[in-house]
């Protein structure tokens, strides 16, 4: 069966962005008097969605997780110096794309977010598509939104291969029956 689309989740795959991402989180969240540290945020909640996250550590009002996802994405770029690419992966999916075949990203990371890093790494305009946790009902570990990625392709599992680098996201790629490779950055 011949390969036709790529997906890949961004933080932590596509590009590094594990400090920067902590460090704003970290910061949003000591405006309202919680403390966490890396190393708590890189071992317990790396990869998980905002609201989850904000759950996990006790945080439930709409109002407050509200603000702080707000100002963690407000925070967010002035941390891009943190951000890198993942270059030899993005160059296999430029070459991969300009041979025909096709590449979305696939994150649970906020949209904004997203698109902001893409814009400060200057590959934005270098993929097929964009799905994140807000185009899905239920994010990953469900593999919802590869399934919608590959519908929207219309392509099949068979024909899709998956780079994630959380626990989350693997089973999400698993569970959606197409190939798959873990990737691992350093945070």
């Amino acid at each position: 069966m011949e390969i036709k689309l790529l997906l890949l989740d961004f933080d932590g795959t596509v590009a590094n962005t594990g400090r920067a991402n902590a460090t704003s989180y970290i910061e949003a969240l000591a405006e309202e008097g919680i403390t966490i540290t890396m190393e708590e945020y890189r071992k317990r909640y790396f990869g998980l969605r905002c609201p989850e996250f904000l759950a996990d550590i006790g945080i439930t009002d709409p109002v407050q997780m509200k603000r702080i996802r707000e100002r963690k994405v407000a925070i967010y770029p002035t941390h891009f110096d943190m951000v890198t690419l993942n270059k030899p992966l993005w160059d296999f999916v430029q070459q991969f794309r300009a041979n025909g075949g096709k590449a979305m990203i696939v994150s649970t990371g906020h949209i904004s977010n997203i698109t902001n890093a893409m814009k400060y790494l200057g590959i934005e305009n270098q993929i097929d598509g964009l799905l994140s946790s807000d185009d899905v009902a239920i994010s990953k570990p469900a593999p919802d939104c590869f399934i919608k990625a590959m519908e929207m392709a219309g392509v099949t599992a068979a024909q899709t291969i998956i780079f994630e680098d959380s626990e989350i996201g693997l089973a999400a790629a698993e569970a959606s029956g197409a190939a798959y490779f873990k990737v691992v950055l350093d945070f």
